[in-house]
């Protein structure tokens, strides 16, 4: 790891978390330069849903290259964008009665947000946007300042103006209606929020600890938008393309953003590719008005089509997820029964689930464990006081039981060594 000591930045993380160095791998499945497996409950942080290597998605982009492609065409017109552009309508758009044009931006998911309040602002002629507490959106300045957590924006340097940060749902307690408040300090013109441009929105904090919207929250929400003639973003960067179960996370609540932004699994490769959804209506960009040099990675528009044709032509993919989900959630609720110690409730949707912790400390030391039994798992929240599962999609079965077990081991060795004031006189410590 010298080497990486030497040359890499300061700003690295993960590697800090999981200091070896990997060579290969295969679906679930990251091997280190010695030979030793691991499981994988990161998933690239969420851009690995169809798993490392995926043969279909590989096989794709091999022939796609060996043909001598387009790989870097701009915003040019190529057979790959066109194959993308048609099967995205016909596997997602129309199945769910979806109307929007496609905006193909930077290839992150933060140049996909920069863009959807870019657009907001010229639409509506304003300048402030709502953002929720915990959210995490990226870290360029206009994603930065919809951005919660203080470690990201004591980075920016600058001030992180017009935005006004409003309480997420349940974050003043499950019988406060904050979307009430919301409405509240919109429609009152004394109350120092300006009437904003849109709201942004993640319908599962990913980075913000696992923290769910309530469906009828976010119906509320989108009633709160139309009544105001705001507009509504949907960052469905990390919960989307099927994390959640559906394509899309808010599918659930049958509701209609105006805006939606997609990245990490879109290109179901790991490739960078990131879009922005937006209703006709709003398509209001001049050419060349917001451009970015790799916004037309064809690479990523060949596995991105080969994942839409393989995995969302019928619904046996979404019901494998829907499984495997009920299958994470029955057993991190066995965790919360059996090890009454560590003070952990669980959170999430889908297979982004996961475990939130009182003390953080023991958050971080049972990742810690996991990752020296063989799994490799991340905290979350604005305390790193969440594990967080983020799996593959495509896990098999037998594997997924396999990390389930690390984790409760590592829980385990984790509360063994919990001090004893932590622990009732009637609670027994498993191990």
């Amino acid at each position: 790891m010298r080497t990486f000591e030497r040359l890499e930045s300061e700003v690295r993380g993960y590697i800090r978390s999981f200091p070896t160095i990997f060579k290969t791998a295969r679906n679930a499945v990251l091997t280190d330069q010695h030979g030793h497996d691991y499981i994988d409950f990161l998933a690239g942080a969420g851009t690995l849903n169809y798993g490392h290597n995926n043969p279909v998605l590989k096989q794709a982009v091999l022939d796609y290259v060996n043909a001598d492609g387009i790989v870097h065409g701009l915003d040019m017109a190529t057979s790959a964008k066109k194959d993308f552009l048609n099967a995205f309508e016909q596997r997602i758009l129309k199945p769910r009665h979806m109307h929007y044009k496609l905006q193909f931006t930077g290839p992150t998911g933060t140049n996909a947000v920069e863009a959807a309040i870019k657009l907001a602002r010229k639409v509506t002629g304003r300048r402030n946007v709502v953002a929720f507490t915990n959210g995490f959106h990226g870290v360029t300045l206009g994603a930065l300042s919809l951005t919660g957590n203080r470690k990201y924006r004591d980075a920016a340097g600058v001030a992180l103006a017009d935005v006004h940060h409003a309480p997420y749902s349940g974050y003043l307690g499950m019988e406060v209606d904050t979307i009430a408040i919301l409405d509240k300090l919109i429609g009152d013109p004394s109350s120092g929020v300006d009437l904003p441009a849109a709201v942004i929105v993640e319908c599962v904090q990913g980075e913000g600890g696992l923290n769910v919207a309530g469906l009828n929250w976010l119906r509320h929400l989108e009633q709160l938008c139309r009544r105001h003639q705001v507009l509504l973003i949907v960052d469905d960067i990390q919960a989307g393309c099927g994390r959640t179960g559906g394509f899309f996370s808010f599918e659930q609540a049958g509701i209609a953003p105006d805006l939606i932004t997609l990245s990490k699994s879109l290109s179901g490769f790991g490739l960078p590719m990131a879009l922005l959804l937006l209703k006709p209506e709003l398509d209001v960009w001049k050419p060349g008005q917001h451009n970015g040099t790799f916004r037309g990675n064809n690479l990523a528009f060949v596995t991105a089509t080969a994942a839409l044709d393989h995995y969302w032509a019928d619904g046996r993919f979404q019901r494998s997820v829907e499984f495997k989900a009920g299958t994470v959630g029955a057993f991190l609720d066995k965790l919360v029964s059996n090890y009454p110690a560590a003070q952990m409730t669980r959170r999430g949707r889908g297979l982004m689930q996961g475990l939130a912790f009182a003390d953080p400390a023991l958050a971080d030391a049972v990742t810690s464990i996991a990752f020296q039994n063989g799994l490799i798992i991340e905290t979350s929240g604005g305390r790193d006081e969440v594990v967080k599962l983020l799996m593959p999609l495509t896990i098999e079965p037998e594997r997924l039981l396999a990390g389930l077990d690390i984790l409760e081991g590592a829980l385990a060795e984790a509360v063994s060594h919990l001090p004893a004031r932590f622990v009732h006189p009637n609670q027994e410590v498993h191990a």
